[in-house]
Formats: C-alpha cells, sequence, structure tokens
C-alpha cells in the first residue's frame, strides 16, 4: 500500500465483514510486494547510503524500480516506480501481462468486503505519534523536479468523508513539506475532494474501491484522530484535516503527469495530527511528470492499464473484431491510443475513433490500424501512416471537446480538438498487390508437384509459390521454365502477379483480365 493521508471526520457507506478468518496483514502490503518484484528482477537495489537530493535523479535514470536501503540522515528504506512498468502491474494483480484485462474486469465486478480490525491489531498502529510529538520533517520528504516549490511526498493515497453527504471519497495527492505539523497539497485540480472541501456536491469513491483490486476482504481500522477508516496492513498513515481557511497559501510549481510544470497556485493547508507506521516501514515514492521518460512513470502506465481495458470493452460495442490496443506513455499525458482492427464492414475504423472519444474524455489523439500492424511497433506504425493515411479522407477531427486541463497546448480553455487517424487499407481490396505489405518469403517443405507445368494446373500462382511447389532451392530453373510456357504460347499472368496455365501469342505473356492503373502513368 501506498503512505495514506487521512483528513475530515465520519463514517462513509461501506460493506462491513465481522469475521473471525485469520487475516493476511503481510499478502498485500508494499514490502511483500517488492520482495515479489525483486524475484521477477525488476528491481535495482542501492544499499549504499544516498541522500535525499540524489533520489529523483537516480530513480529517472533506471528503467528497474529502485529499493533504498538507507536512505536520508534517519537511513530509511524507500521504494520507487514499483508501478512502472506493465510487467509490475500484471505483477501486483498476480497475473501475467496478456490476461491483465480479464483479471482487471473480474476484481473491478467482484467488490470484496472491508473487515475492521481493533487498532491493537492493526500492523499500520504498532508505532503511533501524536500531539506535539508528531514530526512530518523526519519523514523522507525529497526534491523531485528542477523548479518545485518544495520537497514532497507523491505517493499519498487521501481517504475522506464528505460531511455532507456522508460519502467517502479516496483520492492521489502530492504532499509539499512547510514545516513539523503542516504540509501543502493540491485540490486545484478538478476531483471529488475539490468539489467536498469547497462544499459543492460530492459523487466521490468509497473506500471500497481499494478492496474490489484485491482477491480477498481488505482489514482497515479507525485513525486515531479522526473517525475513518484507512487500510489496516498500510506502511504508514498521515492523519489530519484541511483547515477552515480555504485556499490561501500557495503551492508548487509541481512537475505534473504532461511532462511539464503545474504552475504555483494557492491551496489549502493539510494539518498533520497523528503519524503512525509499522516498524520496519518501506516507504515509497513516485517518477512523476519526467517529460521523456513517462513510459516509466507509475501514473502513466497505470492510467494505460485501465484505459487500455476501457478501450477495448468500447471497441466491443461498435467493432466486429478488434484485436489489440495501446495506450502510449511517452504521449503527454497518456492521451494517445492506437487500436488494431479486422475490418469487416465499411466504417469500422471512423465509429471505433467515435466511440472511444465519447467513452473515454481523456483522450487526445486515435490511430486505426489493421490486424496486420503490430500497435506496440513504432517502425509498422509509422509504415502505416505513412502509407495508409491521407489526411483529407482519414483524419477525423472534432472540435470543442472536453480536453485534460493540464495540457498547457489548450493554453487555459476548456475545450479543445480532438483527432482520430483512419490509417486503415480500403475495406473490399484484400489481397490486391498494391496494398500488401513486402517481405522476404521463407520457402520451406517438401516439393509437392515434380515440374512447374503441373503446379500451374493446380491452380494460379506467385512465383515464390511455384518455387515452393516444386521444391526448388535455386528458382532460376522455375524462371527458366516459365519462359518455356511463354514461348509456347501457353503463359499468361492476371494483375496481381499470378502465373496462369492459358493461351497467349507465342513468345508473349497472356493477360488476364485488366491491369491496375500505373501510380506513374502521366507523371
Amino acid at each position: 500500500m501506498d503512505d495514506v493521508i487521512s483528513t475530515v471526520r465520519g463514517i462513509g457507506h461501506l460493506t462491513m465483514l465481522h469475521t473471525t478468518t485469520k487475516l493476511n496483514f503481510e499478502k498485500y502490503r508494499l514490502r511483500s510486494f517488492v520482495d515479489r518484484l525483486i524475484e521477477l528482477g525488476e528491481v535495482d537495489i542501492h544499499d549504499e547510503p544516498v541522500p535525499l537530493t540524489d533520489l529523483s535523479h537516480v530513480i529517472e535514470h533506471t528503467h528497474k524500480a529502485v529499493l533504498f536501503k538507507n536512505t536520508g540522515p534517519e537511513r530509511v528504506e524507500m521504494v520507487a516506480k514499483t508501478a512502472g512498468s506493465r510487467k509490475r502491474i500484471a505483477a501486483a494483480f498476480e497475473t501475467s501481462e496478456d490476461k491483465l484485462y480479464e483479471e482487471y474486469f473480474k476484481r473491478l465486478t467482484n467488490p470484496q468486503p472491508l473487515v475492521e480490525v481493533p487498532s491493537a491489531e492493526a500492523p499500520v498502529h504498532q508505532i503511533t505519534i501524536t500531539g506535539k510529538d508528531v514530526d512530518l520533517t523526519r519523514l523522507p520528504f525529497h526534491p523531485q523536479h528542477a523548479f518545485d516549490g518544495s520537497c514532497y511526498l507523491s505517493s499519498a493515497i487521501d481517504y475522506t468523508i464528505d460531511p455532507a453527504a456522508g460519502r467517502r471519497n479516496v483520492g492521489c495527492r502530492r504532499l509539499s513539506l512547510r514545516n513539523r505539523y503542516e504540509a501543502g497539497t493540491n485540490v486545484t485540480a478538478p476531483s471529488d475532494l475539490k468539489r467536498i472541501y469547497t462544499a459543492c456536491v460530492a459523487r466521490g469513491e468509497k473506500l471500497g474501491l481499494i478492496a474490489s483490486f484485491r482477491a480477498e476482504p481488505a482489514p482497515v481500522v479507525k485513525s486515531l484522530t479522526n473517525n475513518i477508516l484507512v487500510p489496516a496492513d498500510a506502511e504508514l498513515t498521515l492523519e489530519g484535516y484541511l483547515d477552515d481557511r480555504g485556499y490561501v497559501e500557495p503551492e508548487g510549481p509541481f512537475g505534473e503527469y504532461m511532462g511539464y510544470y503545474g504552475a504555483i497556485h494557492m491551496d489549502p493547508v493539510f494539518h498533520c495530527t497523528a503519524i503512525t507506521m509499522r516498524p520496519d516501514v518501506l516507504h515509497h515514492t513516485l517518477l512523476h511528470g519526467s517529460a521523456f521518460v513517462l513510459d516509466q512513470t507509475d501514473s502513466a502506465n497505470i492510467t494505460a492499464v485501465r484505459t487500455e481495458a476501457e478501450a477495448m470493452r468500447i471497441l466491443k460495442t461498435c467493432v466486429r473484431e478488434p484485436i489489440a490496443v495501446y495506450l502510449r506513455a511517452v504521449s503527454g499525458g497518456a492521451n494517445t491510443l492506437r487500436v488494431s482492427i479486422r475490418q469487416c464492414a465499411f466504417g469500422e475504423a471512423s465509429a471505433a475513433i467515435a466511440a472511444l472519444f465519447g467513452g473515454i474524455m481523456r483522450l487526445k489523439h486515435v490511430y486505426v490500424f489493421d490486424e496486420d500492424i503490430d500497435i506496440h511497433d513504432d517502425r509498422q506504425v509509422d509504415w502505416a501512416l505513412g502509407t495508409r493515411f491521407q489526411a483529407d479522407q482519414d483524419l477525423v477531427v472534432l472540435q470543442g471537446m472536453l480536453g485534460m486541463t493540464m495540457d498547457p497546448s489548450l493554453n487555459g480553455r476548456r475545450t479543445g480538438a480532438k483527432s482520430g487517424f483512419d490509417c486503415t487499407k480500403p475495406f473490399g481490396r484484400e489481397g490486391q498487390i498494391p496494398l500488401m505489405r513486402c517481405a522476404a518469403r521463407a520457402f520451406k517443405g517438401p516439393a509437392r508437384y515434380q515440374n512447374v507445368e503441373q503446379a500451374l494446373a493446380a491452380s494460379p500462382l506467385f512465383y515464390a509459390d511455384i518455387v515452393e511447389a516444386v521444391g526448388s532451392q535455386d528458382g532460376r530453373e522455375v524462371a527458366c521454365a516459365l519462359d518455356e510456357l511463354r514461348q509456347a504460347g501457353r503463359l499468361s499472368r492476371d494483375r496481381d502477379g499470378r502465373y496462369h496455365l492459358g493461351k497467349a501469342k507465342p513468345g508473349s505473356t497472356g493477360i488476364v483480365g485488366e491491369l491496375y492503373r500505373d501510380p506513374n502513368e502521366g507523371a
């Protein structure tokens, strides 16, 4: 679990389970997950002392998750980028990458109940610090980007309750260190917490969402200084409140998910009333907003899994045979989606584009390809974009669409344009040689015919098919055999290049049907 921030007070509407079943407080803790990542070879370990100022540079330049065994003057343990790749997220779901969507929806549609445990049984309450003993400056807040406004904890999950509606809300937010008892936070972005805090109607996520992504009931414990339930198996919690003065203190800048800084803005102040933790607490930090390695950031990879799962579900409602989806985490805000489909009807690519933009607000660009394109391979994607896309016919532009507020290209607007790229072949022209991609032939199998004439008597064939059909390991004798048929007036070819047995003028190759128009004609 991530570090946890608890705010306001009250009890939400939750599915509670009172059970005598012994709970496993270690299975879903952060340290257990990191041990599993180490077994998978997904973690770089630093045993040497590492200053807090060096953490972010090391994290940003390491492809794996990073475990620091001795960081800061307190020599605490901290791990970073535990969700920084698809493989690591699949490990968190205890599944393989190819079954991640299936497991995602399985757990989402089978929510597990919460089990409230006494404080004395909660590992996260083994160490408790309250009142004047609270000291945020002893926690590993650290510098994360060159122009940030302070040092940060970036991996916090906040649990709140709307006092008016009684609804529980869960969000992810950073904390910037101010002093022993106070931290800044960002409550300006559109969110349920913002609506709750500003007394607007809340539509918050329940704490039960945390349990729903586990395969079994989740233990929770009531906080020490308010009535909010938090994961009992967390590594650390910070309890407190946002004071009633409103947006009174400047916070930021901070490196945001688009790869640019979020500017300084006025925000509320978080007051810490208690710190609780495990004795062997493992602190957690994220890679967030580093422009040219966004594909290694935790948020982009988590967003990708969610978006791809949503996209595949949408595509199944509007396209007969969706093949694959791939969210480009390197695109700012992870807003670029690639899709491959097997076309079964006219207009399916356009239908897919419209449905995806209608169903997933954060998307900005959607590319649709045929099933013969591996959408994870940039070379194939660029080739298809360069040869199957014409902007005057295949570009779909939707204007006045809600965009991501942190997108700097919006220049402060709430709406902007979104574009879809139909990079599919013209439907109904399968097998036409001008639309077939070139590749070397891998010849295999024994001879099926004794000579070229026998092979062509069975069916028209391309040259390479003839070579394989007669078991040639050379090919030149096949060309000569074809010329013998030509000289005898028995060879023809269709517009795609297949050879046929048929009547023709001796010495010439007959033409079956009409040829394609020569694109160089008139050039």
